[in-house]
């Protein structure tokens, strides 16, 4: 624990700055109909996190426009592995509505604005253009 605590603030200043470059890109790309981020000024936690924190993190959901593009990121990404967990160095992607949300029930999942066009991503330290690279050969895949 205290060998990673002593690299966490290089690592989590890696994380987020990758983060804003994959927000960019999925803010740019046709597929994609909604980009949640708390460093987006128009995200309704932008103004509270920019009080309380000193970045605004590593975590960014999307949703995609059609279901087939889940589908299409969950098979074809390559560096970005599909599981559940959070913070650490390696890139993640979830699927919250078949993975941390299953079990919650379809009304409280339409309150919550959580359908099977969200996913959540992580955001790891590798280089941000290898994961956009990954993310947008996963969206285009045949």
């Amino acid at each position: 624990m205290l060998r990673g605590i002593k690299t966490l603030a290089i690592r989590m200043e890696k994380s987020q700055q990758n983060a804003f470059e994959i927000v960019k890109y999925l803010e740019s790309n046709a597929l994609v109909d909604k980009v949640y981020y708390a460093g987006l000024p128009e995200h309704e936690g932008y103004s509270i996190s920019k009080k309380q924190s000193s970045g605004f993190g590593a975590m960014v959901s999307f949703s995609v426009k059609n279901k087939s593009t889940v589908e299409k990121i969950l098979n074809n990404v390559k560096i970005i592995a599909f599981a559940e967990s959070l913070g650490g160095v390696e890139s993640l992607i979830t699927y919250p509505i078949v993975q941390t949300h299953a079990s919650i029930p379809k009304e409280m999942l339409d309150k919550l604005g959580l359908d099977d066009r969200l996913l959540r991503f992580s955001v790891g330290i590798e280089a941000a253009e290898d994961l956009i690279s990954d993310l947008n050969q996963a969206m285009e895949h045949d």
